[in-house]
């Protein structure tokens, strides 16, 4: 990369990140947080309330990116985040659990993903893109693991309202970034084509993509529900859960480092990503088999290696996704692609989250875990089909008719 790039993908990654570990730090404790607020009983309300910042966020990426054709990039960016700030300092403010749920709302309502996934794609050549997207992948999965670690010791010292406060100011430290540290918007031309949502939403290979962010990020937020639950049932205080992400996720970098990217220049990436995929379905039945049985507790060493086996998967596919999607976009529809891809990723959120609390009401962390299994295999089977890119090229071969001559 040169100078340029690198400082663009390490601010617009920062960007990500203190705004995901806003976000991923209230998932551990939500659950057992929220109990104690007016309406906080029910486990349904308190998965929408939860995943409710998806939906908000899947009806906005569209149009916060073609604002961003329009307006500018950094432009609609701030503006986001400002509205994401407002919805934290509200969901802070909240003394019930329908003032969390406007807060959460509110939140998702700075959409800016497409917006900064597009500003990148800018300022990056071909040939370097797909490691900056990487890089922002990485970040993101990074925040994810940093907020399982330090949520419950957070939560033990401000609570919930103390967890939003923090993340209202991480975003509005991500503005000064955008205006201070990330380099200027390249010049466009004055007639520049426009990408296609049609063309968009009928390429296969985008549409693999899509439904496979979707379905992970589901089923993440929907684990959530039952997973801090178990620990706790397990005889694991909320304040040492720590003890059980900290190795976990460490050791799951460890691994992704050592077999994502050795794998990928051996031209192997098709087995990696299908092999997390068969993994976190894998792990999805393992918790059903760790479920304690009437008058028993589950165990903890099995949910700590089932833990460590999520990650593994989780962390390969979340640095995956991103870069796939820009190498298989057409160059003229990437901001198209992006967006979708994004939308996809928020309603995931919304869906896990909603459906995830309505699961755990009526049937119990087993019917969590059972319709988890069932979504990954689902993407599984639909992943199959996929065969290993080229250097830069589109990830399916059935892309390359279409895809790979509108980037050419």
């Amino acid at each position: 990369m040169t100078p340029t790039e690198l400082r663009s993908s390490l601010s617009l990654s920062a960007i990500f990140a203190m705004r995901m570990l806003g976000l991923f730090m209230v998932l551990p404790v939500f659950a057992l947080e929220a109990a104690r607020y007016p309406g906080g009983d029910d486990p349904a309300r308190v998965g929408l309330a939860m995943g409710i910042y998806g939906l908000t966020q899947g009806l906005l990426q569209i149009p916060f990116g073609m604002a961003s054709d329009r307006f500018g990039r950094k432009r609609v960016i701030v503006i986001g985040l400002i509205i994401f700030a407002l919805g934290s300092f509200i969901a802070m403010a909240a003394t019930s659990l329908m003032g969390l749920t406007i807060g959460r709302a509110v939140q998702g309502a700075g959409a800016i993903s497409a917006a900064v996934t597009a500003l990148l794609a800018d300022q990056t050549r071909d040939e370097v893109r797909t490691q900056a997207m990487t890089l922002v992948g990485v970040s993101i999965a990074l925040m994810f693991a940093l907020s399982l670690v330090v949520a419950p010791l957070l939560a033990e010292q401000i609570g919930l309202p103390g967890l939003f406060a923090l993340t209202g100011v991480l975003a509005l430290a991500c503005i000064a970034v955008v205006l201070k540290v990330t380099p200027p918007e390249p010049d466009q031309p004055q007639e520049r084509p426009r990408g296609s949502l049609m063309l968009v939403l009928r390429q296969p290979a985008l549409l693999r993509l899509d439904l496979g962010v979707f379905v992970l990020h589901a089923v993440q937020l929907a684990m959530w529900v039952a997973i801090p639950v178990l620990l706790v049932e397990a005889g694991l205080a909320r304040a040492e859960h720590w003890k059980v992400y900290t190795p976990t996720v460490l050791a799951s970098f460890v691994v992704m480092r050592g077999t994502l990217y050795p794998l990928e220049r051996r031209g192997h990436l098709r087995l990696v990503f299908l092999a997390s995929v068969g993994l976190i379905a894998a792990v999805q039945l393992g918790l059903l088999w760790a479920l304690p049985a009437a008058g028993q507790v589950a165990s903890l060493t099995a949910l700590t290696w089932l833990l460590f086996f999520f990650f593994c998967g989780f962390n390969v596919l979340e640095a995956c996704q991103p870069s796939l999607t820009s190498r298989v976009a057409p160059q003229h529809a990437r901001g198209a692609a992006l967006g979708v891809f994004n939308t996809l990723q928020s309603l995931g959120f919304f869906t896990g989250g909603a459906a995830g609390g309505w699961l755990a009401s009526q049937y119990g962390a087993s019917g969590v875990f059972m319709a988890c299994a069932a979504l990954m295999l689902l993407w599984l089977a639909i992943a199959w089909p996929m065969s290993a890119p080229g250097r830069y090229g589109p990830w399916p071969a059935a892309a390359q008719s279409t895809s790979g001559r509108a980037a050419s």
